[in-house]
Parts: structure tokens; sequence; C-alpha cells
């Protein structure tokens, strides 16, 4: 049966007190809220709905460069949940399939939750089923209400719950599967007799009971994963959280990380076995990295990067868009910024790669063919290559391309004044 997502990213997020970036633009590890939770279902989903409000432009811009069979839907005004998805009505006339609605503020939730939740929904034949979990203190969410038989009765929002209500330990995890082409009329009938005034997606269960239809919930194991983020506060509980997590998977795999609490590597990045990444690192965005590298400590990966087996990147390097080929050293205190470097290649310390032109706004790419030897302290000034087997002086500042296996410097001729400094006493 095919499948389409519904993702609410519509609201303002008064809380993250930012006057520039809707809430689900926040990053963490470099990577949007928004774009945690599309690719969570883009392997599973045929098509994704944002529905998108405030700062639509950017969150319009962001979709379209960046996910394909993918669409944004405009909520104005903004009048609550189940508002939102009824935007989505008129691109839904004739689907017959189901649809799974989720938050675009809760990155947590992985991939295999989500598959696992439909499949919940498909083995009860279920018309409409709620994802819940079990919080200690459910403050601030919509309760789990069930009937004595312990069946799904409604969920009720905090602001309009009784005192016997807001007790319910059970909360709304703000995720849904429903059958379509069952449950679509449910958004042409929806009220807003409530303390907000809204149309709350919520009340789709008290519907669907209404027309005798399945309606059950799904109870979430770990509730950490639909932690959603209101504030810069929750920002910085949810990226710990999923760096821990990060953390623990690539252990499990064959890394070592030798020390965890101040090491961050995003989900994106692949890490080989035997890999030993040093403390205070800070990987992040789309990485590949090899077998048998030492990475750090205090290195920094920015995304697009790839590095091949058995290559060093030492303390204080930075890298960002580049190729580093196997048994490649690059040493401390140096930048690697839209290159390619070959394998066999010793990077001296302190060597940069200046790849931006500020006057033309334009990046241009260093490459360092194999066996490559820099000394330290160089600059190689982009667009510019180094042949295979040459070897550059240290102190250097290189602005052509250089011939194979030759020598290239730039130095002034060194003086040496005798006496110098007892003459000055």
């Amino acid at each position: 049966m095919d499948i389409k997502a519904v993702i609410l990213a519509a609201g303002k997020g008064t809380r993250m007190k930012s006057e520039t970036t809707p809430k689900v633009l926040h990053q963490i590890m470099g990577k949007t809220l928004l774009g945690y939770v599309m690719d969570n279902v883009k392997n599973f989903v045929s098509e994704q709905f944002i529905i998108v409000g405030h700062h639509a432009d950017e969150v319009e811009q962001f979709v379209k460069c960046n996910y394909q069979n993918a669409k944004t839907v405009l909520q104005s005004p903004q009048l609550g949940t189940g508002h939102a998805v009824s935007m989505v009505c008129p691109e839904l006339v004739n689907y017959d399939g189901l649809v799974i609605i989720l938050c675009g503020d809760t990155p947590l939730v992985r991939e295999e939750t989500l598959k696992a939740f439909v499949e919940f929904h498909k083995t009860n034949n279920s018309d409409i089923t709620v994802m819940s979990t079990i919080f200690d203190n459910p403050t601030n969410y919509g309760r789990i209400i069930r009937e004595e038989d312990n069946s799904l009765k409604c969920i009720v929002e905090e602001k309009d719950a009784t005192p016997e209500q807001k007790a319910v330990k059970e909360v709304n995890a703000g995720i849904y599967c429903l059958d379509w082409k069952k449950v679509k009329d449910a958004f042409g009938q929806l009220k807003s007799n409530n303390a907000q005034g809204e149309y709350y997606l919520t009340d789709i269960i008290s519907w669907g009971k209404g027309q005798n239809l399945n309606v059950s919930a799904y109870i979430l194991q770990n509730s950490d994963e639909i932690y959603g983020i209101n504030s810069r506060q929750n920002l910085a509980v949810a990226t710990k959280m999923m760096n821990r997590r990060n953390l623990e998977k690539y252990m499990a795999e064959g890394v070592t990380i030798v020390d965890p609490d101040s090491t961050w590597i995003s989900e994106d990045t692949i890490i080989g076995q035997d890999t030993i990444i040093y403390p205070s690192t800070y990987i992040e965005g789309k990485n590949i990295i090899g077998k048998n590298c030492k990475i750090g400590p205090c290195a920094h990966l920015r995304g697009g990067v790839e590095v091949c087996d058995n290559v060093k990147l030492g303390n204080f390097v930075e890298v960002k868009k580049s190729k580093i080929s196997s048994n490649t050293n690059v040493g401390h205190l140096s930048y690697i910024g839209d290159s390619e470097l070959g394998s066999h290649v010793n990077i001296g310390a302190g060597t940069i790669t200046a790849n931006y032109n500020a006057i033309t706004k334009e990046k241009s790419r260093t490459v360092l063919k194999d066996d490559v030897k820099i000394g330290s302290n160089t600059v190689l000034v982009a667009p510019v290559t180094v042949e295979e087997g040459a070897n550059i002086g240290a102190g250097s500042v290189i602005t052509k391309d250089i011939p194979a296996w030759a020598l290239a410097l730039t130095r002034s001729p060194l003086k040496i004044l005798s006496d110098w400094v007892s003459r000055k006493k």
C-alpha cells in the first residue's frame, strides 16, 4: 500500500527567540530539524507534503533545494494542527493509501520506529493509529484517554484537560497513521470549540470512533525519540541525546571514541572499524571516514568530507568538502577545504588551502596528487594542482601548478646579522 507523509512545519516557535530562522530550520550538528524528520521517512514514502507558514519562503527553499518527491503547502492563517493537515486535502482528493503525519520539530524519531509504527497500523487493520508514550512528567502534552476496556477513547490537550485527565501519564507523541480514504472527511468536520479556539488534529480520534472506525494507539517504548524542540534549551538537550546515541552506535560498530563526553559526531557520518576519534573532535554533516584512521584531538570535519583508510588528521585540523586518499597525513593546525589529496601525501603543520576569493565570492579547488609532500606553514592558493611526487618547501605560498617530482619554494634569502642582539643591548 502506498504511503505519503505530511509534516507540520508552519509554527513560529516563539520560545526559540529567533527573528531570522524558523524553528524547523534550526540545526543539530549541521542538519536542520526538518531535515532529520524528512530523512527518516523518505525511504518508505512516495511523497512528502510539508505544511509551511512562518518564514514559509525559507522553509520552501530548503525543501526545494534538498529533497525530491516533496512539496510545500501553505497554511495561512494558522488555525491549529487539524487545520494544517486539511491544507493538503486538495492534493489528495483521489488518494487511496496511508498518510503518516509527523511534527517537523521532533528530530530524534528513528526511521525504524516509524516503519514499526506503520506496520502496527497495518497488522491491526487500523483506520487511525496514534503514537503514544509514557512520561513520568507529562506536562504540556496531550493525554491519551482510554476506555474501561483499555481501548483508545480520545486525546485531550492539557489546556482542556480535567485534573483527573492531567494525572494520566500516557501522552500523545504527535505522530499519526491514517487510512486516508476513510479519514479525509474528518478534516472538513473538525470543531474549534476548545480553549485555544483551534482545530485540533487530536480530535480525529473521537471523530473516528463516532464513525465506527478502528482507532488504536501504538505505545513507543523509548520516549526520548519524540522529544520536541520548542526552545534553545530543548535544542541543546536534544543535541546531547542525539550525539550520545550516535557515539554508542559507532562504538558498537568497532570505532574507538576516546572521550565520549567531549566528542560530537553527526548521524550522517559513516566510520570504518578500528578508527580512533580523539577528544574534543567535532564532526558535522555528511562524511565518510575509512578504517584505521586517527582523527584529532580537537579536529573539525564540516561536512562533505571523504577520508579513506589509514589517514591521520592531527590536532586542530579542519576539513570541509574534501577527499583525502589512503595513507595520507594532515599535520596539526592545518585547514583543508574544497580539496582532493592523493595517497601517501604528507601535509606539514600549519598548511592552508586558500580556497575562497573574497572579491568574487568563489571557492576553488586544490588538488594534490599521490606522494606529494607539503612543508609546514605553506599556503596553497586555489585553484592549484601539485602533481605526483612534488615537494613544497616550508613557508611557501604556491600560486601556480607544480609539475611532477619538482621542488617548489617561495622564500626570501636567509640573512644572519652577527652580534645584532649584543649591539642592541
